[in-house]
């Protein structure tokens, strides 16, 4: 099956990508906050150009699983669906959740923040949370973009990839449709499979798509952004950075291709 990726639709006039480069300031440079691993093993690193930490990797099957044992009434559609059973689907700890909606994402990432204010793992003030649009386009390396929604910027910068500017990508460019032949999975990979990015991030392209905090025309207001491609895409426009696929918040994907990835406001007391 094949998914119908709608949010890169729009063709946009191509603008050339600006280095992402930390801004030098006088005498000795503040020490960088280090890696923090959180109750779950999830690894959060700083991305400059952002306030923020990102999870190095997608959320995992074992993280959501820790999430839907502790509350009772999760929907059970990460876990079972006859699309498993007849596609040999097969989904491993490490593998990165999906089959979950916005909603979904979010009510983990809220449930994590109050788990770990409760446990004293994180501080007052800092949460869990998605990805904005424009955090996941620092991540992924892209320069200033033009626009003012994610709808407007959706393939804005042409010709630019979570590996680079080539095309085909290389082998092991990440997780991408078989017939590319970058890879061997012939579904979701374990996170961290592939290189990770200048910022230690690992699957921002690739492995499964990523939902983010906005809506794709915030006054429509029907969908949410989805970054990144995932296993089941090989064309270029769908694998480019600055791609932005949508859908509705509410429902989950039937073709098992939408994941999502966690951050973390301010710096964790430790």
């Amino acid at each position: 099956a094949v998914v119908a990726l709608v949010g890169c639709g729009k063709k946009a006039t191509p603008s050339e990508p600006v280095t992402n480069a930390e801004p030098k300031a006088a005498g000795k440079k503040p020490t960088p906050p280090k890696a923090f691993t959180n109750t779950l093993g999830m690894v959060f690193k700083p991305v400059p150009g952002t306030e923020v930490q990102f999870c190095i990797w997608e959320t995992r099957v074992k993280d959501y699983a820790a999430y839907a044992a502790a509350n009772a009434g999760v929907d059970e559609s990460w876990k079972e669906s006859p699309y498993f059973k007849e596609k040999g689907f097969k989904q491993e700890d490490t593998h990165p959740v999906v089959r979950v909606s916005w909603e979904d994402a979010n009510a983990f990432c809220e449930w994590l923040t109050k788990k770990e204010l409760a446990e004293g793992k994180i501080k007052a003030g800092q949460k869990y949370r998605l990805p904005t649009d424009a955090e996941w386009s620092v991540a992924v390396g892209l320069g200033q973009e033009k626009g003012n929604t994610p709808r407007e910027k959706s393939l804005g910068i042409k010709d630019v990839y979570p590996w680079g500017k080539e095309w085909p990508p290389h082998v092991g460019a990440g997780n991408y449709h078989k017939r590319m032949k970058v890879d061997n999975f012939e579904y979701t990979s374990p996170v961290g499979s592939f290189a990770a990015n200048k910022f230690g991030l690992y699957d921002l392209g690739g492995n499964v798509w990523e939902w983010c905090e906005d809506w794709y025309s915030p006054t429509a207001k029907e969908h949410r952004v989805l970054r990144g491609a995932s296993w089941l895409n090989h064309d270029p426009d769908y694998l480019s950075s600055s791609c932005r696929d949508r859908y509705t918040p509410v429902l989950r994907n039937d073709h098992f291709t939408y994941g999502f990835r966690c951050v973390l406001t301010g710096r964790p007391g430790q």
